[in-house]
């Protein structure tokens, strides 16, 4: 896929085919991943990949926006390493690219996903620290939803907005 075309046309996708989304394709979604620029390169992230049916059904009665788990072929929950980050509160920015990266990386390989938010909802931390067994130095920032999709989105005719854009100043 050509890239800005493939920037340009990345949509949610919440509903899934049972096709398998191979090991393969996990791992190359994951080092594109970690290929996402980070504060003096100190890539503060973890990544724990999921495939449990069980699983994906805790995690749905703890977060309310997760019902897309019930059709996913796989999930990324990404995390940041807070003894790992450059400075207080840059596992979130880094964590942030590395995802974005993960959804790009899934849509060029065909694969629909979802970015669902874990930070900063303490509840919903809370729950995924429980869930995954997290240590106390790693702080839960995302679950992607991996799967083929079973639609394709439309979309958007122009996201571009000239209004807020400025130039030297406000």
């Amino acid at each position: 896929m050509e890239f800005l075309k493939g920037i340009q046309t990345r949509r949610s996708i919440r509903a899934f085919t049972h096709q398998t989304v191979t090991d393969e394709d996990i791992h190359i979604i994951l080092e594109t991943a970690m290929m996402a620029p980070s504060a003096v390169n100190c890539q503060p992230w973890h990544f724990i990949v999921i495939r449990d049916k069980d699983t994906f059904g805790k995690i749905m009665k703890v977060h309310p926006y997760a019902t897309m788990l019930s059709t996913a072929q796989a999930a990324v929950l990404v995390c940041g390493d807070k003894k790992l980050q450059h400075d207080e509160g840059y596992w979130v920015i880094d964590c942030s690219a590395a995802t974005e990266n993960l959804l790009l990386a899934a849509h060029a390989l065909g694969i629909g996903s979802v970015w669902v938010g874990v930070h900063p909802r303490e509840s919903r931390k809370k729950a995924m620290r429980q869930l995954f067994n997290l240590p106390e130095h790693i702080e839960p920032l995302a679950l992607v939803a991996l799967g083929y999709p079973t639609e394709t989105p439309e979309q958007p005719t122009d996201r571009y907005k000239p209004d807020r854009i400025h130039f030297e100043k406000w």
